[in-house]
């Protein structure tokens, strides 16, 4: 008998559904990318370019607590392929409106992660 926090979700298929509702969640026009870490099978990389002339990309790692919860940790914030500080308020800003469709991605497919 499965223990009920063993994770059983293929990571592939996790990685696919995230790109499939990610971008249902995100403003118009902003592009998100999702790949499996391969070092974790409970976690993702997260990429999501803002629209327009800005060129900001957002670099997330996503990592499944259990199969409702996800930790969620900034690793880059990008400007034209260069970092910059995301301690401003306008970029904090942006990362809690990010952080906020990751966490309603991660609702959308509790379906796909609960057995």
């Amino acid at each position: 008998m499965a223990n009920k926090d063993e994770w059983t979700v293929p990571q592939d298929d996790l990685a696919e559904a995230w790109q499939q509702v990610l971008p249902e969640r995100l403003n118009d026009g902003d592009q998100a990318e999702v790949i499996a870490n391969g070092t974790d099978p409970r976690s993702l990389q997260v990429t999501i370019k803002t629209a327009g002339h800005q060129k900001l990309e957002f670099d997330f790692a996503v990592q499944y607590v259990d199969s409702r919860e996800i930790d969620i940790q900034l690793t880059d914030v990008e400007k034209d392929g260069q970092s910059v500080d995301e301690r401003t308020d306008i970029m904090q800003d942006l990362i809690q409106d990010y952080r906020r469709h990751l966490h309603e991605t991660a609702q959308a497919l509790h379906h796909f992660t609960h057995s």
